[in-house]
């Protein structure tokens, strides 16, 4: 039952800090893996990734070539909700939780390495590859077991949130939604 409470307690104050500057760099992190599903979906599909960017605004792009642009288009928020749910699952049914961490740390420095081409991409990426991989060495088993917890939530909550950004709050910017529209049909809010 603790468990549970604490997860529902990390909920709402996520939803609640969601638009404010102290979770910018979850935020930005959970962009960054919105972005990284992109490219993965790029590879899986025989594309090839040119560059993928994140900005200090939350956004960010893929640039790609070949592949299968509907996986490719539908890969941000899928990605986001698969990352969410399995490191979710993953840290709630192990203790070894550092690996987690150091897994997640290891997957941002090499995406970072192959992909990322701003500096401000790079330096997020390694910056906080180096302090996912500081904190699995260094901080004990229950700080690893919430930073894993916090990353997987900020994943979970990220897909609606943005999915409300992109097709209401800021319908008239570019999204995923609205390539998808432009490219296979439908609107923007169906997608």
């Amino acid at each position: 039952m603790r468990t549970f409470l604490s997860f529902i307690t990390l909920i709402i104050l996520i939803a609640l800090s969601w638009h404010s500057v102290l979770l910018l760099p979850l935020k930005l992190l959970v962009v960054f893996f919105h972005e990284s599903s992109h490219a993965f979906a790029t590879v899986l599909t025989g594309g090839t990734v040119h560059s993928l960017q994140i900005v200090p605004e939350q956004g960010g792009h893929v640039i790609s070539s070949g592949g299968s642009r509907f996986i490719i288009l539908s890969a941000g928020y899928l990605g986001s909700l698969i990352c969410g749910l399995l490191l979710f699952l993953f840290s709630v049914y192990t203790d070894k939780d550092h690996y987690l961490t150091a897994g997640l740390g290891l997957l941002m420095f090499f995406v970072t390495l192959w992909y990322a081409d701003s500096l401000f991409s790079q330096l997020f990426g390694g910056f906080t590859a180096l302090f996912l991989g500081l904190s699995a060495y260094y901080l004990p088993a229950k700080a690893n077991d919430f930073i894993c917890r916090l990353i997987a939530l900020s994943n979970l909550l990220y897909v609606p949130l943005d999915i409300y950004d992109d097709t209401l709050a800021r319908s008239h910017l570019s999204s995923d939604a609205a390539m998808l529209a432009d490219e296979f049909g439908g609107t923007t809010m169906m997608w």
